[in-house]
């Protein structure tokens, strides 16, 4: 039997095929277009801001006997008489030294108030997504293994059910049945008032405060990795991999763990990524219900003014979370799927 001879053009040419860019490159360009979305989110959260109804000169003296004098001298030092054009600019220059301007109703800045506020938000969302991530790729993963009984079917009810619910609806409803109906919970705030406990005794008065925030948030949450791992791993159950498995002996739990299960995380991993940075954006609507004194509910307290640069500040951080973590699930789920390396 003849062997064809190799051709070393055709080498050559097999060669020369273009590969997919490296990682230094795609870090480079991923974080490039994260920039610009940052740039453009600065840009539009500074003009939505500046049309909200209300001046902020005149409810910072509601209540107050002033003279027309007195609102417009307030106006000239919050700034607010300049132009548009010309509050942006001043407003650039100070984001660029990393300042976010002065709150007007704290009269603190609103880099101190971030800073402040950041820890209860991430302990309430790092909480959250903890739960959510674990409940849901466990209930999803056997949901899938076990499509069409009674499991798939109570559990993908309930999901779907949760993830089309309000989250202050939800929130409200936990409220009002387990906080003053029961009063299991405590309905407001981060701890007891007036209470000087230490220690142990603290991080349980935090972590009874915490449990409704955090269900209310785990069960809207959960849902989306419940239903994409789900679908993942159903998408794998009949792949030839897995017979092989179970040909070599492998109880269906070790299939379904050992092998169905990595595979299908691909997906999931960069919804769970994408979920953290929208977790803490959407913060607001739980911390309000619950007065949780976070980030969410301290950009809830400068709508009321409105306080333009608090407003502000807090949205920039809240989309900068997004976009942080969007790069992040891109990077990481570059690193895990060998094959978008040559993509």
């Amino acid at each position: 039997m003849s062997v064809a001879p190799v051709d070393p053009a055709a080498v050559a040419a097999a060669d020369e095929l273009p590969r997919g860019p490296s990682l230094g490159r795609y870090l480079a360009l991923r974080a490039g277009g994260s920039l610009i979305s940052l740039v453009m989110v600065v840009v539009v959260g500074f003009f939505a801001f500046r049309i909200l109804p209300g001046d902020p000169a005149i409810t910072l003296t509601r209540g107050r006997q002033v003279s027309p004098e007195e609102v417009e001298r307030l106006r000239q030092e919050l700034g607010l008489d300049d132009a548009l054009p010309v509050q942006f600019w001043h407003y650039l220059l100070d984001l660029l030294r990393g300042d976010l301007g002065t709150s007007y109703v704290y009269r603190r800045p609103v880099s101190e108030l971030v800073l402040e506020h950041l820890g209860p938000t991430l302990l309430l969302t790092g909480t959250a997504a903890l739960l959510s991530v674990v409940l849901g790729l466990w209930l999803g993963q056997k949901a899938a293994w076990r499509r069409g009984t009674w499991f798939d079917k109570i559990h993908t009810g309930l999901a779907l059910t949760f993830w089309s619910v309000p989250t202050f609806w939800l929130g409200l409803l936990l409220l009002l049945v387990f906080g003053g109906g029961l009063g299991w919970f405590p309905t407001a705030g981060m701890e007891t008032a007036g209470s000087d406990a230490s220690g142990l005794a603290h991080v349980l008065d935090v972590a009874h405060h915490l449990v409704l925030p955090v269900v209310t948030m785990v069960a809207v949450v959960y849902a989306q990795y419940l239903m994409v791992m789900r679908a993942s791993v159903l998408e794998e159950m009949h792949e030839d991999y897995l017979t092989t498995a179970r040909a070599k002996g492998l109880r269906e739990d070790l299939v379904r763990t050992r092998h169905a299960v990595p595979n299908a995380l691909l997906p999931t991993t960069t919804l769970i990524f994408l979920t953290i940075g929208f977790l803490v954006a959407g913060a607001v609507t739980v911390e309000a219900v619950f007065s949780w004194p976070g980030l969410g509910y301290l950009a809830y307290q400068g709508l009321n003014a409105p306080d333009l640069p608090l407003l502000q500040g807090t949205f920039v951080v809240f989309s900068a979370a997004v976009i942080v973590m969007n790069l992040v699930a891109d990077l990481v789920y570059r690193l895990i799927d060998p094959r978008l390396k040559a993509a």
